[in-house]
């Protein structure tokens, strides 16, 4: 019984360890964003961190087109890198988790 609940751990452990490891390569996944007239081009890492934000000089001349078009691209991209920062996370919890009956949590 003690193995089996040692072997959970260390399994656990390597699970954890796994996750570190994919939060730390997500910073370096960029994904790349732009409003649908082109002006504005965004990138951001699947942490959800902003990278670069690209204006072209016609948004410069309406502050509140700029305003728009950056909370529209901002929000577009910050989704892409959650859904993908979730799936690579859940990923890589999964196949470090020991296989306890009855907690089957990442289906």
């Amino acid at each position: 019984m003690f193995g089996d609940i040692s072997n959970m751990m260390g399994k656990l452990k390597e699970a954890q360890g796994k996750v570190e490891e994919t939060k730390k390569r997500l910073d370096t996944v960029l994904i790349d964003e732009s409003a649908a007239s082109g002006n504005l081009k965004i990138t951001v890492t699947a942490n959800r961190e902003i990278k670069a934000i690209s204006v072209d000089k016609s948004l410069l001349q309406d502050k509140e087109e700029l305003e728009d078009y950056l909370i529209l691209t901002l929000n577009k991209a910050l989704k892409r890198a959650g859904e993908i920062n979730e799936q690579e996370l859940a990923i890589a919890a999964k196949s470090g988790m020991p296989n306890i009956p009855g907690m089957d949590m990442f289906k």
